[in-house]
């Protein structure tokens, strides 16, 4: 079917939603528009589907979020799993009606669904599947993608995101299933009424919170001044209910982001990795002078911060900084304490930084690295588990902001750190110390290690195919320098050298103790570009860093021009 027919019937059997009607006899005579919409499905993973909220095969909309929970529900129902599943959603535009639409497919199925009576954070989500004891479990989030996008993240019965082997047994129910004819439904109503559908309670939702507030290394955090900022997401009643619990009694909400807002009207990117979003946050730092400001992303999964800088301002951490800042934190303070299990374990990811391995072989913990993603953080969690020895794992963290100090969840989660972000402030406040001079002091004792991120957009229908073809070129020939230093290797993940599972990642190990890792987004369409640097102080890293990322900007210019 060509996409000018399929536009012809989704016209004609699209009519439930009146946007999405509106929206097709617009854009009827755009060939472009059209085909931008039809030229193929939107794509389903490990991360489920992420997509532009709008018509068609290429979009996020109630059609193609039950299509995938058609799919979902043939997957769970032909398997050995629990035939019962857990749904949640955040702030995103259209993101109850899409839960909606989930619960009815999966009830209508014989499936029967735990869903949140409101928003919630995607670890909460994460919690309910194994407080509940579900087969699977579903979050409709964007995670901190603009406000135009929504998606259908989709959990395993152990918490953690689907694997491989299963996204692609989802994947071809799915694709066995027409949107329209190939869906069974059942009124949202009338299932609640049968009991197919039931509303998580408050016991769920208090025993996350309580299962985070355990997980604290036990410093007092009475005296800390913080400002919060939800990024107009899900954060807000379980950060809330954390910090109360915890004694924090001087906490401002940044009032522009206080409340649940899908459009995220303060800021076009809701992803606390980026100053803009943070900007609300720290306008406010200068009338309140907090100790600390943190924001949590939509679906409260992230976290960034800022500290005073030690000269009248705020300077934001990088999430490798934090993720140092914690592993450093934890390590020492369970080891004072006495709680540091035997063996202890670390995780974090290949693209993250460096600096972790020397500071988890000073508290003597084994430290692993990942593929990219937190689900794979999550799945050394369950190795552990598998062995009997859960309680060895202390810490996980990425570069993107997330981070996990239990096995409570198997996902980042943000309320889980901004429980140690507190905690860390706090100690170090006492000590006359902001965390800036705390990562200052680490850089001294490990070496300067600065990390950057750099995307590049590939936006349209060639978007995937030109980085395919980037991608090519560099393994075809490896450039043998990056800003004058050389490629001493080239590990492509996607032959699996190491062992993780093959990935469509590259990393130049460069000379200097630089690197260079180049990835397309599993997500998005865009490459990104991981870069560090080390040196011996800041100055002389925060220049290598400079170096390496303008170079590494004109490689890919290069090659795709090429």
């Amino acid at each position: 079917m060509d996409h000018q027919a399929k536009l012809e019937r989704w016209l004609e059997r699209a009519g439930e939603d009146p946007d999405l009607i509106a929206e097709l006899g617009e854009i009827r005579g755009d060939q472009e528009a059209v085909s931008d919409r039809f030229y193929r499905e939107l794509a389903f993973g490990t991360g489920g589907l992420r997509g532009v909220i709008g018509a068609g095969e290429n979009r996020m909309n109630i059609y193609t979020v039950r299509r995938a929970t058609q799919g979902l529900a043939d997957y769970l129902n032909a398997s050995g799993l629990p035939k019962s599943a857990a749904v949640a959603y955040d702030s995103r535009i259209k993101g109850e009606l899409f839960a909606r639409e989930t619960a009815r497919v999966l009830a209508a199925n014989g499936i029967t669904v735990w869903i949140y009576p409101r928003l919630e954070p995607t670890p909460a989500l994460s919690w309910a599947v194994r407080y509940h004891g579900c087969g699977a479990g579903i979050c409709i989030t964007a995670s901190h993608n603009p406000a135009k996008y929504n998606g259908y993240k989709v959990y395993g019965a152990d918490g953690c995101q689907i694997t491989p082997e299963a996204a692609n047994d989802v994947l071809a129910a799915i694709q066995k299933t027409d949107c329209f004819d190939g869906v069974k439904l059942i009124g949202f109503d009338e299932a609640v009424a049968a009991g197919t559908i039931r509303y998580i309670g408050d016991a769920c939702l208090d025993g996350f919170v309580d299962a985070v507030l355990a997980l604290r290394p036990g410093n007092d955090v009475s005296e800390l001044k913080l400002v919060y900022t939800p990024l107009n997401g899900s954060g807000l009643e379980c950060v809330k209910k954390l910090l109360a619990k915890m004694g924090v009694t001087d906490l401002t909400v940044v009032p522009s982001q206080e409340e649940p807002d899908g459009h995220f009207p303060t800021c076009p990117y809701p992803n606390p990795e980026i100053r803009e979003a943070m900007e609300e946050g720290l306008r406010l730092c200068d009338e309140v002078r907090p100790d600390l400001l943190l924001g949590t992303d939509p679906d409260c999964d992230r976290m960034g911060a800022a500290v005073p800088d030690g000269k009248g301002g705020y300077r934001l951490i990088s999430g490798n900084e934090m993720g140092v800042l914690l592993l450093d934190y934890l390590c020492r303070t369970r080891i004072e304490k006495g709680t540091m299990p035997k063996d202890p374990v670390a995780v974090t990811t290949i693209v993250s930084t460096d600096m972790a391995t020397p500071v988890a072989a000073e508290y003597g913990v084994e430290l692993r690295r990942t593929l990219t993603g937190f689900k794979y953080i999550g799945e050394q969690i369950a190795l552990l588990e598998a062995e009997g020895s859960r309680d060895r794992f202390v810490f996980g963290f990425e570069e993107s902001y997330g981070y996990l100090s239990g096995a409570h969840v198997r996902d980042k989660d943000a309320v889980n750190a901004v429980m140690l972000a507190c905690e860390c402030a706090a100690w170090y406040a006492a000590q006359g110390m902001t965390l800036l001079d705390a990562m200052d002091a680490l850089y001294e004792r490990f070496g300067a290690y600065r990390n950057d991120l750099v995307s590049i957009a590939f936006e349209g229908q060639d978007g995937m195919r030109a980085m395919e073809g980037l991608m090519a070129s560099l393994r075809g020939e490896a450039p043998r320098e990056v800003a004058g230093r050389a490629v001493l290797q080239m590990v492509d993940y996607r032959n699996d050298p190491t062992g993780l599972g093959p990935a469509d990642v590259l990393e130049l190990r460069l000379s200097g103790d630089a690197k260079l890792i180049v990835r397309p987004s599993g997500t998005e369409p865009k490459l990104k570009l991981y870069l560090s640097a080390k040196g011996s102080g800041e100055a002389e890293a925060l220049q290598a860093l400079e170096q390496l990322t303008a170079a590494a900007r004109a490689l890919i210019e290069e090659r795709s021009a090429g």
